[in-house]
C-alpha cells in the first residue's frame, strides 16, 4: 500500500494557466486544479449577511499570523483557511481520496473572499456551476440511500 500523495497546487491572479472556472451564486469557488479543467473542484466560499460582517472577516483574515487558522462556516459546510506564511494561505480539500492544500497568496484569496459582498453578483455563465453543485449533492444523497 502506497502512502497518500498530497498535492499543493498554488494559485495567483497572474497565473499563466487559467485556474478560476467561476464563482457560483452561493459563493463556491470553482477551481481547475493546477489549471487542469478535467479536475475541477468547488471550494466553499465566504458568505456574510452584511457589509460590516464582511469587513470584520477581512480584518481577521489580514491579522492571521503563520500557523494560525480561521474557519469559514456555512449553512451546510465549513472550510478552514490556514496561514502558512506572511503571503501564503491554504484551504484544505480532498481530490480522489487524497488530501490537497490549495495554496493562495494574500491578494488572490482576499479577492475571492470579497465576492461575499452582499451586492456582488456572479457572471451569468457561472449560474450553471451552482446547478452542477446541486446535482452533485443529489447524486451523493441518492448513492448514500441506495
Amino acid at each position: 500500500m502506497e502512502p497518500p500523495f498530497c498535492l499543493s497546487p498554488r494559485y495567483r491572479l497572474d497565473d499563466e494557466l487559467p485556474w478560476l472556472e467561476g464563482i457560483d451564486p452561493s459563493r463556491h469557488y470553482w477551481i481547475a486544479v493546477n489549471g487542469d479543467k478535467s479536475l475541477t473542484v468547488a471550494i466553499p466560499g465566504l458568505t456574510v449577511s452584511s457589509i460590516n460582517e464582511l469587513k470584520q472577516f477581512l480584518r481577521e483574515f489580514r491579522a492571521l499570523q503563520p500557523e494560525e487558522r480561521m474557519v469559514l462556516t456555512r449553512l451546510a459546510s465549513a472550510c478552514t483557511i490556514y496561514c502558512i506564511s506572511s503571503n501564503c494561505y491554504a484551504i484544505e480539500g480532498e481530490i480522489n481520496g487524497a488530501v490537497v492544500w490549495h495554496l493562495f497568496d494574500q491578494e488572490t484569496l482576499e479577492s475571492l473572499l470579497r465576492t461575499a459582498h452582499p451586492d456582488w453578483q456572479c457572471a451569468s455563465k457561472d449560474i450553471e456551476l451552482g446547478r452542477n453543485l446541486l446535482m452533485r449533492s443529489f447524486q451523493q444523497t441518492a448513492a448514500s440511500k441506495g
